[in-house]
């Protein structure tokens, strides 16, 4: 809206330097930033979009934890990967187990344990889409 703000935040300048272009035609601020200690106020976000993040966090139930405490009641968090679990795992040359942080069931109870109720989950061939809603 007229009175948000996009902010993309990421670990690497790299990463930032890539997004350059796209966030100033979108007019979004880029932020150097760790996803496990981000420098926002407690809920100051309406929502948040995490693309493959959860399988590069070393602990992810603390990275959520981070989420949800930058996420005001009802905000909304979006995990994406342009790709299924599956061929992602295959792209690495491993096997997919149900352990994993994505996997339904850890996922589920991980959202639980941080303070988001999964609302959706979708792990298909061409991509993976979780939304969680901030209890």
């Amino acid at each position: 809206g007229r009175d948000g703000a996009v902010i993309a935040a990421d670990l690497t300048p790299e990463m930032l330097a890539q997004a350059r272009p796209q966030a100033a035609a979108a007019r979004a601020a880029l932020v150097l930033a760790d996803a496990r200690k981000l420098p926002f106020a407690d809920a100051s976000a309406d929502a948040l979009f995490a693309a493959g993040l959860i399988n590069h966090l070393p602990d992810p139930e603390a990275g959520l934890g981070e989420l949800a405490r930058v996420t005001r009641t009802g905000g909304l968090l979006v995990l994406f990967h342009p790709s299924g679990r599956a061929a992602l795992a295959a792209r690495h040359g491993r096997t997919l187990t149900q352990d994993e942080p994505l996997s339904a069931g850890p996922l589920q109870r991980s959202t639980t344990a941080t303070g988001w109720r999964l609302a959706a989950y979708d792990d298909a061939v061409d991509h993976f889409f979780a939304l969680a809603v901030r209890c």
